[in-house]
Order: structure tokens, then C-alpha cells, then sequence
């Protein structure tokens, strides 16, 4: 049975950082890629970063320079950290495995606000 399961999420200022952790089981984790998705009410889910399994990455621009993802192997555990956030950073952050069809976590609120 396959798990993801996102943590770390909260309330933060802006300008301040997060960082979200996806636990992963059931799964040959160091094998597949991971990604990190978020999604607002009303608003497709979208991409936000992807690691692939020897760790190249990719961001969305609105992310890029801001948003780091990466992976520990010997802890099937995929990282989200995020710094300078922004309120437009406000959203429901979701951890996906691209094994087989596809696997989502349960996510995890991140809301950026003064």
C-alpha cells in the first residue's frame, strides 16, 4: 500500500520560511521521481517543483530562485523548503509520487500572512 505524507505546513509572515516534508512508503522510492503541487480554492492543482530520481530538478517560475526541492533516499523523504514566501504562496501543498499511475499525499495547508 502506497503512503505519502505531507508535514510542516503552518501559518508563516511573509518574507518568512517553511519547510514541507513528504514520507513516502510502500514505494521504491529512490527510483521515482517526486514532485510538489499546490492548489487554491476554485483553481487547478499545479506544479511547483518535480525531483527526478538522481535529483535533477524543476520549478515553476513563480517559484524559481525562492522554492528548493530535494530528497533524502535513505529516508524515502522528498523536502519542500521554501523561503521569502509570499501571500500569493497561499495554498494546499501536496506531495506526488510518479510511481505507476501516480500517487498523492493528503496535503498540507501553507498560509502566508501578516
Amino acid at each position: 500500500q502506497v503512503q505519502l505524507v505531507e508535514s510542516g505546513g503552518g501559518l508563516v509572515q511573509p518574507g518568512g520560511s517553511l519547510r514541507l516534508s513528504c514520507a513516502a512508503s510502500g514505494i521504491i522510492f529512490s527510483i521515482n521521481a517526486m514532485g510538489w503541487y499546490r492548489q487554491t480554492p476554485g483553481k487547478e492543482r499545479e506544479l511547483v517543483a518535480v525531483i527526478s530520481s538522481v535529483g535533477r530538478t524543476n520549478y515553476a517560475d513563480s517559484v524559481k530562485g525562492r522554492f528548493t526541492i530535494s530528497r533524502d533516499n535513505a529516508k524515502n523523504t522528498v523536502y519542500l523548503q521554501m523561503n521569502s514566501l509570499k501571500p500569493e504562496d497561499t495554498a494546499v501543498y501536496y506531495c506526488k509520487s510518479y510511481y505507476l499511475s501516480g500517487y498523492w499525499g493528503q496535503g498540507t495547508q501553507v498560509t502566508v500572512s501578516s
